[in-house]
């Protein structure tokens, strides 16, 4: 089941419009494939009532794009409204809050994408309860889907805080992935710039390196927000989720902003190295048109001389004239090239 596809289950008149939304409601107990919730089921969910068994936990998942559907999540009764806000909230901002035994918060992940270096970040949101989980989304969002797909293969955590905390590790899995990536093409820039002859261009090497540095700068600006509020020390959260949620992916999130910073240290390590490079390739060719400019300096003076509209010209009647006047100018420039060896200016 993909991460777009809504349940299949008709939902009654009382839950009809809310189904508009519903991507997926399911009930998981650890150990045991998660089934669909029945369409009373989903009503007494999101009522705050326990369901039949009382074992397990549910999970509704929203599409929040539509009008209604951000309706009708403001009108669930078992949230209050600080929280049903932060649900169908647009705003991009992380945040992670506790009210008592519900704990609720927006996170980012990252969208689908043709390619890596254009996957944009996007930002899920969830409130979550013992014994529910409810997230909304308005881009499908592909980390979800992968949870999703890992509770069909039974893999059902003992809490919803737990499947948080699990979305959170492969945000930062694809954060480091990506972090790979962009360290494999810094290798390549580097070996170029220690490998450095005339051939290399190095204005395609600038964009390669613009391209890390922009690439990092933007994981770094969706990786950095996530630490601060894992690290946040006046945040307490209830007991039932203090040990599973922000456990495993704070130290996996931290490690990869950790890379970052230094792989962004590196790559402007790089870029100065490079802008040091193009000056100095720029003041040899500048110092090579001085140079011809100041042997063609005396021939310029030659020519300018003979070249005078004025009667009594030297050298302006022989038939080698024109010869006589060259070995002058070739003599001149010369003496010019000995006097600037000599100076140990060339």
């Amino acid at each position: 089941m993909s991460e777009t596809r809504r349940t299949a289950t008709p939902l009654p008149e009382a839950t009809t419009a809310l189904n508009e939304g519903l991507v997926w409601a399911i009930r998981c107990v650890p150990g045991e494939k998660p089934v669909a919730l029945e369409p009373e089921e989903i009503a007494a969910c999101l009522a705050g009532q326990p369901l039949a068994g009382g074992t397990g936990w549910s999970w509704l998942h929203f599409d929040v794009v539509h009008t209604l559907s951000r309706a009708q999540i403001d009108a669930i009764p078992c949230l209050p409204e600080d929280v049903r806000q932060v649900l169908i909230s647009s705003d991009r901002g992380v945040r992670l809050e506790a009210e008592g035994e519900i704990v609720s918060g927006a996170l980012p992940a990252f969208e689908e994408a043709d390619a890596d270096d254009e996957r944009e970040v996007g930002i899920w949101r969830f409130a979550i309860l013992p014994d529910l989980l409810i997230t909304t989304r308005r881009h499908p969002v592909p980390a979800l889907g992968v949870v999703y797909r890992e509770l069909q293969r039974r893999q059902v955590p003992p809490n919803p805080a737990r499947l948080v905390d699990r979305v959170l590790l492969e945000f930062a899995d694809i954060a480091r992935r990506d972090l790979a990536r962009l360290e494999d093409q810094l290798d390549r820039t580097e070996d170029v710039l220690l490998t450095l002859d005339r051939d290399t261009d190095l204005g395609r090497m600038s964009a390669q390196l613009g391209q890390v540095r922009r690439r990092s700068a933007e994981l770094r600006r969706a990786v950095a927000p996530v630490t601060r509020i894992l690290q946040d020390e006046e945040l307490e959260l209830p007991e039932w989720a203090e040990d599973d949620l922000s456990d495993r992916s704070h130290r996996q999130i931290h490690a990869a902003l950790d890379d970052l910073i230094a792989l962004q240290d590196r790559a402007r390590s790089l870029q100065d190295e490079l802008t040091s490079n193009q000056a100095e390739e720029t003041n040899r060719r500048l110092y090579i048109v001085s140079v011809g400019t100041t042997l063609m300096l005396p021939a310029t003076f030659v020519t300018g001389f003979f070249g005078m509209n004025t009667g009594g010209m030297f050298l302006s009647g022989g038939a080698w004239d024109t010869v006589y006047a060259g070995g002058i100018c070739f003599l001149i420039m010369l003496g010019t090239w000995i006097i600037l060896k000599l100076t140990r200016m060339l």
